[in-house]
């Protein structure tokens, strides 16, 4: 291999982390870095991969792949790895290990796939020359990767060869340990580099084994997270350079030297039980930062800045009930945390891994930002807190504007008008303004989610091109101002989308990127919105009757949703009694997303199929059949995996091979959100009944927007009976 040739990497992360890594992976000098759901690809050299491997606080592991190809089967597999010469990574008398997963895919069973992967490295050497290497599941010489999905195989050198999370330093853990890499995660979201850099210390009041305040001091002192580990996947790989490798451990080795030198003692920990405590004391000593660190037995209700030390971080990770400790127990747990902040510590940062939305509420605080992120397998939410100083004076709020006065009035009304029905009719996502004013170009969005808490979504529309950039900056903050007195939201629980000029015309700038969802209700199912990541959140609230009416029509229907997005319309379908749900989407984020909406109302299993395709490709390659078809495409669409798509032009075409998929006495619910779309009734009555069913399916808030999306039932006509001569109710694939 040419050590000095671009190769393309992938990074893998624990969930909700991949934002993080991909801006460490640019920090180390990858290129070309592109998150993905759970980790993150990027291009370099070895040595960049090596750097990779030394210096990423964050991944999990670091793998180079050497081939991809379809495995359909057993024999597909065998004699894919076989193409791979086994002989330029590994020695005739060396030792190997192989991970596999599968997902999706004919092939499901992991252990068999690992063991049909085994054998064909092995046999390749024998049939080479009689001899043969061995399998060594601890510390192999190279390690394997092989994933499996949609019978689609990729096969990589796993570099890291055991999880990058394993330091080397941790000599003891508690009964619950925190991954090292969860805790990097936890500092650089709680900004502890930022706290550091302005005189601060960090501080865990319940530090168990002392994970958060270790990783907190290496980081501080530039130390490689991967310095004192005396194993990875590529030393005894045949391509490794070693020259390379050493010459990167000394440049590691001279920076954590002089880092060490600098850091300050500003490390502070305590523990209520006593062998937790001297956990922590063996591992700093272990980690060489013990003489950095105070730490004491001590409850976490006594927890107090050290004296001489005004400033800081406040990090840890409390007990969720989950493992440690009674679930009852915890609210109050969680409540004197949030006490203890409060009255001692303001002025501080602070930083806590809740086990869920609800332990972190009992704190009492308003949480600056959320995170998800994940414990193993178990979805946590980080809070981080900018804790006010007790003295500190609210500013008094300049007088509106008549313009912004304007705004607040007629924002009033609209909510005394829409909040009666609301309340009656339990919904807790609606449309409280939608360009009402000219001059005020946004629309409201309010997402209620499960714990009681309002969330709004401000997005602006485009401003007429004589409105100065600035005015129109000015009205979005008197926007985000007055529907946040009027609906009583703080301002962090306002998400703010505006756009940009630029060329090509006005468009919406850079996202977010913070992976924070929010749990909201609709007609009794929970659904994820994200408010900040993307330009919409995952919840069209215009859909909303449309979505119930796929309820309704569901019940004893094989169910196929088309552009299924994060599939609400299939939750609904499921609720209302859809014998299966199939949803396809382009988007690999979407699907991900999808699944968690359905899981989280317990719709899983193979019932409930998630296909990463196009749509028009899914119904030509598909056998199926469904006695409810739901189609909501987008206008347009130019992705690089599929033909471009014009729903005016081309819906005809789209609906026509739907028909081909549904069942005799089936139903098409279409809609789309183009305004001046035209249904081709001519072309479409030949073999549908067609139902514009556009007015009842807006909702009362979205009264002033009626032509905000079409809707239409299309039928079989009865006179078509097309290719499928069977009624809903007997098929079930």
């Amino acid at each position: 291999m040419n050590t000095s040739a671009t190769r393309a990497f992938f990074a893998t992360c624990p969930k909700g982390m991949e934002y993080l890594l991909r801006d460490e992976l640019v920090a180390i000098g990858a290129s070309d870095v592109r998150e993905a759901l759970a980790g993150a690809h990027f291009s370099g050299t070895l040595g960049t991969a090596y750097k990779a491997c030394l210096w990423s606080r964050l991944a999990s592991r670091i793998l180079l792949p050497l081939a991809e190809f379809d495995a359909a089967d057993d024999d597909a597999l065998y004699r894919g790895v076989q193409g791979i010469d086994w002989s330029e990574h590994l020695a005739a008398h060396a030792t190997f290990a192989v991970d596999a997963g599968t997902a999706m895919s004919k092939l499901n069973h992991s252990q068999f796939i690992g063991l049909r992967t085994k054998d064909a490295v092995v046999d390749q050497f024998r049939q080479r020359d009689g001899s043969r290497p061995d399998i060594d599941t601890d510390e192999p010489d190279i390690r394997i990767n092989l994933r499996l999905r949609r019978d689609r195989a990729t096969v990589s050198l796993d570099l890291a060869g055991s999880p990058l999370h394993r330091r080397g330093w941790r000599e003891e853990q508690g009964e619950a340990p925190l991954k090292e890499n969860l805790a990097a995660a936890m500092l650089l979201r709680g900004r502890w580099p930022e706290v550091y850099a302005a005189g601060g210390a960090l501080l865990d009041p319940m530090c168990g084994s002392g994970t958060l305040l270790i990783e907190g001091a290496l980081m501080a002192a530039d130390v490689a997270p991967g310095l004192r580990r005396e194993y990875f996947g590529f030393l005894g790989w045949q391509q490794h350079d070693i020259a390379l490798w050493r010459g990167l451990l000394d440049e590691a080795k001279q920076r954590a030297e002089n880092g060490l030198r600098a850091l300050r003692s500003v490390f502070f920990g305590s523990d209520a039980d006593p062998r937790m405590v001297q956990t922590a004391k063996r591992n700093a000593q272990e980690a060489g930062v013990a003489g950095f660190f105070t730490l004491d037995k001590q409850d976490m209700t006594r927890a107090a800045p050290p004296p001489g030390v005004e400033y800081g971080l406040v990090i840890t990770n409390p007990p969720y009930g989950e493992r440690l400790g009674d679930r009852a127990e915890m609210p109050k747990l969680y409540r004197a945390l949030g006490d203890t902040l409060r009255q001692r510590f303001s002025g501080w940062r602070a930083a806590v891994l809740a086990g869920d939305v609800e332990l972190g509420r009992a704190m009492q605080l308003h949480a600056e930002k959320r995170y998800a992120l994940y414990n193993g397998a178990l979805e946590t939410v980080l809070l981080t807190f900018d804790l006010k100083p007790r003295d500190e004076q609210p500013r008094e709020a300049k007088p509106l504007s008549p313009g912004a006065q304007m705004l607040k009035n007629r924002l009033e009304k609209n909510v005394r008008h829409l909040r009666k029905r609301l309340a009656r009719e339990g919904i807790h996502c609606w449309r409280a303004y939608d360009q009402d004013l000219p001059e005020y170009a946004a629309a409201i969005d309010v997402y209620g989610d499960t714990n009681g808490d309002d969330h709004l979504h401000i997005q602006e529309y485009r401003a007429p091109a004589d409105v100065p950039a600035d005015v129109a900056r000015l009205r979005m903050r008197e926007i985000a101002r007055v529907a946040g007195e009027v609906l009583g939201v703080p301002r962090e629980r306002i998400a703010l989308k505006t756009r940009e000029r630029g060329k090509g015309g006005s468009k919406y700038g850079q996202m977010d990127q913070r992976g924070a969802f929010i749990e909201v209700e609709e007609d009794g199912l929970k659904l994820l919105v994200n408010l900040t990541d993307y330009l919409d959140t995952g919840l069209f609230l215009d859909h909303r009757l449309v979505r119930g009416k796929v309820r309704e029509l569901a019940h004893g229907k094989c169910f196929l949703n088309l552009f299924a997005y994060t599939a609400t319309a299939s939750v609904h379908a499921a609720a209302g009694g859809a014998l299966e749900t199939t949803s396809v989407d382009l988007s690999a984020t979407y699907l991900e997303w999808a699944s968690r909406n359905l899981a989280l109302n317990g719709f899983t299993g193979v019932d409930h199929r998630l296909m990463q395709f196009d749509a028009l490709e899914f119904l030509q390659r598909d056998r199926g059949h469904y006695g409810l078809i739901f189609v909501d495409p987008p206008t347009f669409s130019n992705s690089k995996r599929a033909e471009d798509f014009d729903v005016q032009r081309d819906h005809v075409k789209l609906l026509e091979a739907c028909n081909e998929r549904l069942t005799r006495d089936g139903v098409i619910v279409f809609s789309n959100n183009f305004r001046r779309f035209k249904l081709d009734r001519e072309a479409l009555e030949t073999h549908f009944e067609i139902e514009d069913w556009s007015a009842p399916s807006i909702p009362f808030d979205f009264a002033r927007r009626a032509d905000i999306h079409g809707c239409w039932l299309l039928r079989r006509r009865k006179a078509d009976p097309g290719i499928n001569p069977w009624d809903s109710a007997r098929i079930k694939k």
